[in-house]
């Protein structure tokens, strides 16, 4: 009769482990499964990690990335992109740019373009910012960022206060807002070819196309004296990204 209790007893106390170990894996997320902010990691599809992000105090409530995609810390450079791709290659070039091919001896775009002279076989469509699959930054860090408007840019470079400084040895522009909170974008430069071209320059893309000149994305433009945002740079070429926080 004692050995039965003794069993009954122990089997009580099994079951109340197991509740509890049940309960806390609950509340636990693993690495394939969503997390608070609902952001499915995808088992065989990219990893999607939290990501650290900063409200500047901006008129827009735009918040900004810590770091840039492809990176773990606001120093480091991250990957680099062509305007319109979502993984980093090791040649940026027409030859391998993904929207278009060559035509009469020139690049021509089949997607994101806005004048048929630009257009493969006089190809035109609407489109004027970078759809999400085409979002390096919604690509790599799932539906709660995206890469900045060229409006977003601007509103970032004309109500900030900045320096020119450095973070672990790496230079670049520390941007601070009306609030007190900063923002470091190290100076990375752009891959063209095969290599690293002015890496005392920052240059990131925004997700807004050049109207006027289609084969180019407007982009952030700063090195130790001024920043402004520029249009002037081809969509082949690898460029850094900055994400921007999407809220729901």
């Amino acid at each position: 009769m004692l050995n039965d209790k003794v069993f009954r007893s122990k089997k009580a106390i099994a079951a109340i482990m197991l509740t509890f170990l049940a309960f806390f894996i609950a509340g636990c997320h693993k690495p394939d499964e969503p997390d608070d902010e609902g952001i499915n990691n995808g088992g065989n599809d990219t990893v999607v990690t939290v990501h650290e992000f900063v409200d500047l105090g901006l008129a827009s409530g735009t918040l900004w990335a810590t770091c840039n995609v492809g990176a773990d810390s606001p120093e480091e450079f991250g990957d680099y992109f062509a305007w319109g791709e979502t993984a980093p290659k090791d040649v940026y070039s027409w030859s391998n740019y993904q929207y278009g091919d060559t035509l009469n001896g020139h690049f021509a775009m089949n997607k994101y373009c806005s004048d048929s002279e630009w257009g493969y076989h006089w190809y035109v469509d609407s489109l004027t910012i970078l759809e999400p699959m085409d979002d390096a930054a919604t690509a790599n860090w799932g539906a709660d960022w995206r890469m900045p408007t060229k409006e977003e840019y601007e509103e970032l470079y004309q109500n900030t206060s900045w320096v020119w400084t450095e973070v672990n040895g790496v230079e670049g522009r520390l941007m601070t807002g009306p609030n007190g909170n900063s923002v470091f974008f190290p100076a990375t430069g752009f891959y063209l070819d095969h290599e690293v071209i002015c890496p005392g320059l920052g240059i990131y893309w925004s997700n807004t196309l050049q109207l006027s000149c289609p084969e180019r994305g407007w982009s952030l433009h700063f090195d130790w004296e001024s920043c402004h945002v520029c249009g002037t740079y081809e969509r082949c070429r690898g460029q850094s990204v900055r994400a921007v926080r999407v809220e729901r």
